[in-house]
């Protein structure tokens, strides 16, 4: 099943008070990208984040969900209509997250 618009652009406005919140569609799902950096996406109309050490000490129930079939686990966000708390997360989240790859020039 793929993932909304509708959901795509709700979590978008939870995450209006961050600056440089950009997502690219992928098969039907959006990846979302924090200031450059890959924070997590949208799989199935749920709201899934990378599993960092801040991700799970900063959501004391952590949910592990699998986004599609053969991918890693990742964090299921259940909060996402607590504004506060989705821009304390991405907040949490940055300082750990990996620089993209550059992409090399063939």
């Amino acid at each position: 099943m793929a993932s909304s618009k509708n959901y795509l652009q709700f979590i978008l406005e939870q995450l209006s008070e961050l600056d440089e919140i950009t997502y690219r569609a992928m098969m039907g799902e959006f990846i979302i990208y924090y200031r450059g950096k890959i924070i997590g996406g949208i799989y199935d109309d749920r709201l899934l984040v990378k599993p960092t050490k801040s991700a799970i000490a900063y959501m004391t129930d952590s949910v592990y969900e699998v986004p599609y079939e053969g991918a890693k686990e990742m964090l299921l966000v259940e909060e996402v209509d607590q504004k506060e708390f989705l821009t304390g997360l991405f907040h949490a989240m940055y300082d750990e997250l990996p620089l993209p790859k550059s992409k090399k020039k063939k």
